[in-house]
């Protein structure tokens, strides 16, 4: 029988025991996350509606962290250019994503070779399904009948906010010239924050945008809703379905916001986090803030969240295709037909 020599097994239990201890400053450091402070990179500008919904609610989540949430803003390329800087660092959960709806469609419109897929969802607070047709308080018009008839009698004449591909105005854009022409002249930006000082200013005329970021200047006179992307008044705002009834087809839609951390993350990491943005998330002050800006709650996480996202990519993914806008063919992606 073979002799094993006792340098060799002094060498073994070295080993081993280093082993264990690595495994054990790996649990501790698990246990005792987040042991300082956390980046969240928004993939849209200031003042948008992804960055006012987070930004709602992370003093709570820091409560319930133990620790400042400090946040970027990181807009650029329908989002892709937040996205990708997450993915660059650490699976440690110290990075997270501040991200919304646009993402799910990276694919499909070919901006990564990525969407959610790489993503785990810590919370999706909200989804902002008011959609509203906001305009310059000086233009002339009060209904969306009006705004069609004026600017298919003078085309190329008014400016409409636009966004990347998969973005909110971009789709809802994408909506209305299925049913009618639309002819204005599209001036991007990135984000809806930099588009409210636009269409206030006079720069732009038009713009497709969920309520969050528009009602409290609706509200306050510095902005005109002419109507809202639904079969039924927001608000006294009368529905866009009255002057185009197809649009029915496409409802209910809407822009949506979250949290998210790497796949890769730890899963004692991303529990707590789902924890703590679950319980922010149900703080009532938060809650009555986004229903006073048109906003739905969803306050979900984790699994529940994964198939929020897979219907919303899979219905919003074959408008794109069956609108001709669409790089790739959702099948080929594996994305099912609603």
């Amino acid at each position: 029988m073979k002799t094993i020599s006792k340098r060799y097994l002094l060498g073994a239990a070295a080993a081993l025991a280093t082993g264990l201890s690595t495994l054990g400053s790996q649990a501790l450091a698990q246990a005792a996350y987040p042991a300082q402070d956390v980046n969240l990179v928004i993939q849209w500008g200031a003042g948008g509606g992804t960055d006012v919904s987070l930004r709602g609610y992370t003093a709570y989540a820091e409560e319930a962290l133990g620790r400042k949430l400090v946040i970027t803003n990181r807009p650029g390329g329908s989002g892709a250019v937040g996205a990708s800087q997450v993915l660059l660092q650490p699976a440690d959960g110290y990075t997270l994503l501040g991200g919304a709806e646009p993402q799910a469609l990276f694919k499909v419109l070919g901006l990564a070779d990525f969407d959610y897929d790489r993503f785990t969802p810590i919370n999706i607070a909200a989804v902002g399904d008011t959609i509203l047709v906001v305009v310059n308080k000086d233009r002339p018009w009060k209904t969306f009948k009006e705004l069609l008839a004026d600017a298919q009698a003078n085309p190329n004449k008014y400016k409409q906010y636009i966004a990347g591909a998969g973005t909110t105005p971009y789709m809802v854009n994408a909506m209305v010239n299925t049913q009618t022409k639309f002819p204005v002249v599209n001036v991007p930006f990135d984000g809806d924050g930099p588009a409210v000082a636009a269409l206030q200013g006079g720069h732009i005329d038009i713009a497709f945008m969920a309520s969050g970021p528009a009602i409290e200047h609706v509200r306050a006179g510095r902005l005109r809703a002419i109507a809202v992307l639904s079969t039924k008044p927001f608000q006294g705002i009368q529905p866009m379905t009255e002057t185009l009834p197809g649009l029915q087809k496409f409802l209910p839609w809407g822009p949506w916001y979250g949290v998210f951390i790497r796949k890769e993350a730890p899963e004692p990491v991303k529990a707590r986090l789902i924890e703590a943005f679950r319980k922010a998330g149900n703080n009532p002050a938060y809650r009555q803030m986004m229903e006073n800006r048109g906003t739905t709650v969803l306050n979900i996480g984790g699994a529940e969240a994964e198939a929020f996202i897979r219907k919303w990519q899979s219905t919003t993914a074959w408008l794109l295709q069956d609108t001709g806008a669409a790089k790739k063919n959702p099948a080929e992606l594996g994305i099912p037909r609603p």
